[in-house]
């Protein structure tokens, strides 16, 4: 998969998210949240945009920056969606899955997925299986909290004390944004034990370990990390089970 496709909001063109899907079968994008904010949250068109749902969510949130992300994220969603599927936003219906895992009603050519912190919004979309994304700032604070132990294999912990001590925390926000990207990607979010499975270190293709570090078997799998705006590591978990 290509890089992650930065999407400015406004009436910027889709035809880059438009050409990667029918490319390659896979997208992810990103936004900022300020752009996918509406001026007023409470517009008929922003109720319509989300549906109903959503917007029954929305109105029992207090004015909040969560309130903000929520909303933006669902319009991004929508919006990236609406133009592979050359629909209008307001025409798709966005459910959720017992865990979370988003998707879209009554469609089933195109999977996605969905992520947000901070000032970034990020999302999946796929036509060959199923996808899950995952984002977090990149020098957020995990090392020495106690994360490490929660979210890396015994192979993992290993290989963190060989990293730099400078790089190490973002290695394991790496690490975390991959395993939240998967577990989301199978519908299990943080219920699916991350101590059970693990990923490569970095410097090469990205894949899927047992706890001793030895490969797993994944061949359905692809994996992809990268950091955009300098700022937050996206992670994209893509299962492409070979049908075409």
């Amino acid at each position: 998969m290509e890089r992650p496709v930065r999407h400015p909001g406004g009436g910027s063109p889709w035809q880059e998210v438009r050409d990667a899907v029918a490319v390659r079968g896979s997208c992810v994008v990103y936004a900022a949240v300020d752009d996918w904010v509406p001026a007023d949250v409470g517009a008929p068109d922003v109720a319509a945009d989300l549906g109903a749902d959503d917007h029954a969510r929305l109105v029992r949130m207090p004015a909040s920056r969560n309130r903000d992300r929520f909303v933006a994220a669902r319009l991004l969603l929508k919006s990236a969606a609406g133009a592979v599927l050359g629909a209008p936003p307001s025409e798709l219906e966005l459910a959720y899955k017992p865990g979370g895992r988003p998707y879209l009603r009554g469609i089933d050519q195109l999977e996605i997925g969905l992520s947000h912190t901070e000032g970034l919004l990020v999302v999946g979309l796929t036509r060959v299986g199923r996808i899950g994304v995952d984002t977090e700032p990149a020098d957020r604070r995990m090392l020495e909290l106690g994360t490490e132990h929660k979210a890396c294999t015994p192979y993992e912990l290993e290989c963190l004390e060989e990293v730099p001590p400078e790089r190490r925390n973002r290695d394991l926000v790496r690490l975390w944004t991959l395993k939240e990207a998967y577990s989301k990607a199978i519908g299990q979010g943080l219920r699916f034990r991350f101590t059970e499975f693990g990923f490569s270190p970095p410097g090469g293709p990205i894949r899927m370990l047992l706890p001793d570090g030895t490969p797993r078997t994944a061949r359905e799998w692809t994996f992809h990390s990268w950091l955009v705006e300098d700022a937050y590591t996206v992670s994209a978990a893509v299962k492409d089970p070979g049908f075409g």
